[in-house]
């Protein structure tokens, strides 16, 4: 049976291995360190099934981001976590937006389960890096206006960040 859906996917056994102990930890730390937090522990569960899904080039993974992103900047706002709420909301869930569109737009041989993977010409790294200090850069500010306690872990944050996307 061939496998063309968008929510269709082809795990191997060990990204079924790291997604289930991925799954096992949250489960654990959750009853651990803080068994009340039950949106914290759905945006942990959205977020690892967003990443195996995304690694494997399924457009489904960039919805669960998407999902996870608005989850996420509900917990940051109600911590007071202003610069990471702004990092979600302005920033990851645009981009996994984008990036969800383009996935949807460019199938791979016709199966939109999977994105077509393409090259980075030579110019597009250094305009991606140039991108990045300029979106480190005005982030840094930002962070600052809002009081960020942990202002340059906070800045490195949302540059590790930008380039994983």
């Amino acid at each position: 049976m061939k496998a063309n859906g968008f929510l269709s996917v082809k795990l191997t056994v060990t990204d079924i291995l790291l997604w289930c102990s991925s799954v096992l930890l949250i489960f654990l730390s959750s009853i651990i360190f803080d068994s009340s937090g039950y949106l914290t522990l759905a945006a942990s569960l959205i977020g690892v099934t967003s990443l195996i899904l995304n690694a494997k080039g399924n457009p489904a993974g960039q919805l669960l981001m998407i999902i996870f992103s608005l989850l996420y900047g509900v917990i940051s706002y109600s911590f007071a976590y202003y610069g990471e709420m702004i990092t979600y909301l302005g920033m990851t869930a645009p981009m996994a937006l984008f990036a969800l569109i383009a996935w949807l737009k460019n199938p791979y041989k016709g199966n939109r389960a999977e994105v077509e993977v393409s090259r980075l010409s030579r110019g597009e790294p250094i305009f991606m890096l140039l991108l990045c200090g300029a979106v480190t850069a005005v982030f840094y500010f930002i962070l600052d206006f809002f009081g960020t306690a942990n202002l340059i872990p906070s800045t490195v944050s949302v540059t590790t960040s930008f380039l994983a996307v």
